[in-house]
């Protein structure tokens, strides 16, 4: 087989070894939805391992059709913040079964092919102006580098809305149950240690850093554990960092959940604006993240459009429509997938090599469940530093076009939510050339969807 002639790969300056390799850290960075999803969706009452295996093969079949469809370096899987929509506010907020929020994610993807057909998606993504995708570029890295940190606990809750981790402060947010340096501490210090290596491979251009600072960082991490400084503690989520293969190798059934759908007991309003919800974070969580992830590859042309972009988001849809006959929450392009940019990735070949791994994390999941968001948030952090290299081609000197990127930068991590900064994004980007007599710089699109985000606003 001609990897060549099916990804293009000398086109794309880019080789196999390298695509290998991003599609690699790219699936590493993203795993931790392995064991998330579950959980977060079981809370609903969905079958746990059942949920497991579904989100492996859905994130298996959006990230093959990404590659197929787009020839992207992109991966796709079951999105977090809607999973917690899709478990939290509609079942166990508005009473709804699990049967009718996956009917709802169904509805969605169908909705998310038409769109995609008749190029409506398309057209939002051209819409948007060049200094407002390089902000939403730079406020992912904002956002990425966020979560980073919160995953490693250097960042908590305190009583300055955030602060930096102390065992004190980190003890006040928990009940009687108490933290020590042997499971919070040394666990933060390891993350710490984690950014230094990682930025030291990244200084000096070795091949593979950010996978490497994952699996360095992870790799001290078990030393730790065997010579008995880290201690797992379950109860705080610190659990043993080596593989635990003592249940056997079995994929779990998706039988209790595949193609569960029921509209029993909704109403029709109701449904339309659980509908609406899971469409309009999807469709700008999307669009963001494709905006974000290829513009820092360079791959919008100059008039800072994404060529093959119908594919790419045909990939999102079919993923999501897929992902709910499976039985798991709406499937979206992760912001994740910048990691395995940053590691060189440009075609297909990186999201194929991502998405073979969702296959075969089925049968090896007790390695990609050990794995830490200790050890991937490094990672996180510098993809952030990364991605934050868009903010020198903003033009701050205009400030209608300054002042929105800003607002859009900000909104991302503050608001924690790549959406609502492309909202804050478009809606003062349209009021400020609005009101300063600039209404040609807007255009119809942008207009149109300031109405929408005001509106959602208002209404939701």
């Amino acid at each position: 087989m001609n990897l060549d002639k099916i990804f293009h790969l000398k086109e794309n300056h880019t080789d196999v070894k390298t695509e290998i390799m991003a599609g690699i850290t790219s699936f590493m960075t993203m795993a931790y939805i392995l064991a998330v999803n579950p959980n977060i969706l079981s809370a609903a009452g969905m079958d746990h391992g059942a949920v497991f295996t579904a989100t492996a093969v859905a994130a298996f079949i959006g990230t093959l059709c990404m590659a197929l469809f787009a020839n992207y370096p992109f991966a796709l899987a079951p999105g977090m913040g809607l999973n917690a929509y899709f478990a939290y506010t509609v079942v166990l907020g508005m009473g709804y079964s699990w049967q009718v929020a996956l009917a709802a994610v169904l509805v969605e993807g169908l909705i998310f092919i038409l769109l995609s057909v008749f190029n409506v998606r398309e057209a939002i993504f051209n819409a948007i102006p060049f200094n407002l995708k390089k902000a939403v570029s730079v406020g992912i890295g904002l956002f990425i580098a966020f979560i980073g940190l919160q995953n490693a606990k250097i960042v908590i809750g305190g009583s300055t809305l955030l602060s930096l981790f102390s065992l004190e402060g980190y003890n006040q947010t928990l009940g009687e149950v108490k933290a020590t340096f042997n499971d919070a501490g040394i666990t933060v210090l390891l993350a710490i240690i984690g950014v230094i290596i990682t930025g030291i491979l990244v200084a000096k251009n070795v091949k593979g850093n950010i996978l490497w600072g994952i699996l360095i960082t992870w790799g001290l991490g078990i030393i730790c554990q065997l010579a008995g400084v880290y201690v797992p503690n379950a109860e705080l989520g610190f659990y043993s960092l080596l593989p635990d293969f003592s249940g056997g190798i079995s994929i779990p059934s998706l039988a209790p959940i595949f193609a569960k759908f029921s509209f029993a007991g909704v109403h029709i309003l109701e449904f339309v604006v659980i509908v609406f919800a899971f469409l309009f974070v999807d469709i700008f969580d999307t669009i963001g993240t494709l905006i974000g992830v290829a513009s820092k590859a360079d791959m919008l042309d100059k008039d800072g459009k994404l060529p093959r972009i119908k594919g790419a988001l045909m990939a999102d849809a079919i993923g999501t429509t897929a992902g709910a006959v499976l039985g798991t929450s709406t499937v979206t392009t992760f912001v994740e997938s910048a990691s395995g940019v940053s590691e060189g990735g440009r075609t297909g070949l990186t999201s194929l090599t991502t998405g073979i791994l969702f296959l075969l994390s089925l049968f090896l999941s007790p390695i990609f469940l050990a794995i830490p968001s200790f050890a991937t948030a490094p990672a996180l952090i510098i993809v952030g530093f990364y991605m934050l290299g868009a903010v020198t081609e903003i033009d701050f000197k205009d400030a209608t076009e300054g002042i929105p990127a800003f607002i859009c930068i900000i909104a991302m991590p503050f608001f924690y939510s790549i959406s609502e900064g492309i909202a804050m994004g478009v809606i003062s980007y349209v009021a400020l050339n609005l009101v300063t007599g600039k209404r040609k710089k807007t255009g119809p699109v942008m207009i149109v969807l300031a109405v929408l985000f005001i509106l959602k606003y208002i209404f939701m």
